[in-house]
């Protein structure tokens, strides 16, 4: 299957038309049988024109007969084209929503980030709410058709029995559409709106849960609250104006439709007493001129639809065209598990150098923690190449020449604040089912303490973002993670942060054991894995300013003492 990099960049409109072209044979089943419906819909009143004139002229009981079983044959073929045309078309249309949501959903998961603007509260809309309204433009289409079907067949048969009913049916609604054409554009820019700040809305509440044990410990909670407050006021507003709009609409379509409907049953009235109809076709007229309301209704409401899937496609182009914010490389990684950092200047870094033999365990204690940061962004492919000054090298090859997937098989960066997913320890732990180092991974975390704690032991469910666990746990969990991956070299940035002292070094002589002959690089500031590593490199100001093991840091280094010593 062709991935979203390799797919060339789709604008709303080519998207629309994309979600069309692979539905055709499902739309067209659809259009089929939903025109059967309006089709069926429209004899109705016709049949009861021509049973009330028959009736009346032959006065004959077979006649009658015939008259209601055709009556029959119309109900049922409306009954059953509704059910399989509907049936035909949801299908097509749940099925399309499903593929633009994995296609969005697998932007977000490509190896290479891409450049686009938006929270993921922001992506996690146009996933689903957009992705539903783009797709409703498979069921808007052969809605469209059919009820112009039932127009059409309507106008045809007053103007069978006057020329002057069908030419008011036709130009009344040319008319309507004109009008509401107009009106429709007002509800595309309003709905794009409103889905922006809806998902400006969602995106912030999404990172407030994310942050709200932080927020509480430090009394931020109100003034956060407060802000949430403000964008969702901001779309609540929108949404009202956008409600305002569309009970516009509605409420001229109505109007127009009821009007045309009037119209025609008034002229019918007069077209009788002027004896150029008869009484069977005055009863078509009229009952054609109350049954034409709802195909109007439909048929008029379909520009509004049409214009808010263009909105949602328009919203899901922002993320499928997104560039990739940088052009990987195509090389692998030498068979040397080493790590070098080459003069590289970015954010708070001012020239860092250093290496990291293969089968080595080295610390970095960093005095800033936006160099540490830095420094860790940089090693997770966070940043392209491009964007800073030096090098970076694995295996001996610089990274910008590497591709990003070679990259992670033998590279992983496991952040300070790594993500837990609803599921189960061992899930978490192993998402792919793998690894044959899950006992080992668990045990050097100090994980085992909370695996002992319940029955399930690895197979205790975890909720969504961890939120059954401590932030000690969470913590341990994403360190198991990363060591279970079991990968050439390890990057770890402040695992141990939420951990006590005592659990603290049995995590480092865990790590430490665990990693032996693997290449290992911790930014910490934690005097147990300081003590742990091979040797230390102190990084302050954007550079590295000291290299030696930690205690002989500590004995010759005061600012270093002063920096990690608890």
């Amino acid at each position: 299957m062709t991935t979203p990099d390799t797919q060339r960049p789709r604008p709303g409109s080519d998207i629309l038309r994309t979600a069309l072209r692979r539905n055709l044979g499902a739309m067209a089943w659809g259009t089929v049988l939903m025109g059967l419906y309006q089709a069926g819909e429209t004899a109705f009143p016709i049949a009861l024109g021509l049973i009330v004139e028959h009736t009346m002229r032959d006065r004959s009981p077979e006649a009658l007969g015939v008259s209601i079983a055709a009556l029959a044959v119309i109900i049922t073929s409306v009954s059953l084209s509704w059910r399989f045309g509907m049936r035909i078309l949801q299908k097509a249309n749940t099925t399309e929503a499903h593929r633009w949501r994995v296609r969005v959903a697998g932007c977000g998961l490509q190896p290479v980030a891409r450049d686009v603007d938006l929270k993921s509260g922001e992506v996690l809309t146009i996933a689903t709410e957009d992705a539903d309204q783009t797709a409703d433009i498979i069921e808007v289409v052969p809605l469209l058709i059919s009820s112009l079907v039932a127009v059409l067949i309507a106008a045809l048969a007053l103007g069978l029995a006057d020329l002057r009913l069908g030419l008011l049916v036709i130009v009344g609604t040319v008319a309507i559409l004109s009008i509401l054409s107009v009106m429709s554009k007002r509800i595309g820019s309003s709905t794009r709106e409103q889905q922006a700040r809806v998902a400006r809305a969602g995106a912030k509440v999404a990172d407030l849960i994310i942050g709200l044990r932080p927020l509480h410990g430090f009394g931020g909670n109100h003034a956060a609250f407060g802000s949430y407050r403000r964008v969702s006021t901001e779309a609540k507003h929108q949404s009202i104006t956008v409600a305002r709009v569309n009970g516009a609409y509605a409420g001229t379509a109505l109007a127009l439709n009821a009007v045309l409907a009037a119209a025609v049953t008034l002229t019918a009235g007069w077209l009788a007493f002027e004896g150029r109809i008869n009484i069977g076709e005055l009863v078509m007229a009229v009952g054609l001129a109350q049954f034409i309301m709802e195909p109007l209704k439909l048929f008029s409401e379909m520009p509004k639809y049409v214009m808010i899937a263009r909105a949602s496609a328009e919203r899901m182009a922002l993320v499928l065209t997104a560039p990739p914010v940088t052009a990987p490389g195509t090389g692998r990684p030498a068979g040397d598990a080493d790590l070098e950092v080459d003069c590289v200047r970015h954010g708070a870094l001012r020239k860092v150098r250093f290496r990291v033999a293969a089968g080595e365990f080295v610390a970095v204690a960093a005095y800033q923690p936006r160099a540490a940061a830095d420094l860790a962004a940089i090693l997770a492919l966070n940043v392209p190449p491009d964007a800073y000054e030096g090098a970076v090298r694995v295996g001996g090859r610089d990274l910008a020449d590497l591709a990003v997937e070679a990259v992670r098989e033998q590279l992983l960066v496991n952040p300070y604040d790594g993500e837990i997913f609803a599921g189960t320890l061992r899930s978490n732990i192993d998402p792919s089912g793998t690894s044959r180092t899950v006992p080992e991974a668990v045990e050097a975390s100090m994980l085992t303490d909370v695996v002992d704690l319940h029955s399930e032991g690895l197979d205790y469910a975890v909720r969504d973002r961890g939120a059954n666990l401590s932030g000690g746990q969470r913590q341990r969990l994403s360190l198991a993670r990363a060591l279970a991956a079991d990968t050439d070299v390890l990057v770890l940035r402040d695992p141990t942060t939420a951990v006590d002292a005592v659990t603290e070094q049995l995590i480092a002589r865990g790590v430490a054991k665990l990693r032996r002959g693997r290449t290992t690089l911790v930014i910490t500031s934690s005097p147990a894995l300081l003590d742990a590593a091979d040797r230390v490199l102190v990084l302050d100001e954007g550079v590295v300013t000291a290299e030696d093991t930690h205690r002989n840091l500590l004995a010759t280094d005061e600012e270093y003492c002063l920096a990690v010593a608890r």
